[in-house]
């Protein structure tokens, strides 16, 4: 029975971290017009009167990190029309976005971190403990 409860809360009805909650889902039903999709998947949303605007994610967990600069723009409203309809022009110079991996195997330590491999470089100010 207590294997039942726990898989009944972190379904998607009652969760919003692994996906779109229920209510989520029904109000794009109702009210959402699609807007655009980016080459992760997500799925990007306004409101038919024009008010508010939301993504969906495709898969994996909901951070916010895994919206690219564009439509992180439309969807704060600094632009006015989404990149699907008015693409924003890429320099030769610009990086691919990259998710936040903080957290994760991936994420970055730089060195003399406590999580990173190795151990850190002697600096002329490091602690010295007291030795009576």
């Amino acid at each position: 029975m207590a294997g039942l409860v726990s898989k009944l809360f972190s379904s998607p009805i009652f969760t919003w971290w692994n996906s779109a909650t229920f209510g989520t889902l029904l109000f794009t039903h109702r009210k959402g017009v699609k807007v655009g999709e980016d080459e992760l998947g997500n799925v990007y949303y306004k409101e038919k009167n024009g008010r508010k605007r939301w993504v969906i994610y495709k898969n994996g967990p909901v951070e916010a990190s895994r919206v690219s600069a564009d439509w992180h723009g439309w969807l704060h409203y600094t632009m006015k029309n989404p990149p699907s309809e008015a693409p924003l022009v890429k320099k030769e110079w610009e990086k691919e976005h990259q998710p936040n991996k903080t957290g994760s195997a991936e994420a970055y330590f730089p060195q003399g971190a406590l999580g990173a491999v190795g151990e850190r470089a002697a600096t002329a100010s490091d602690y010295e403990p007291w030795r009576p």
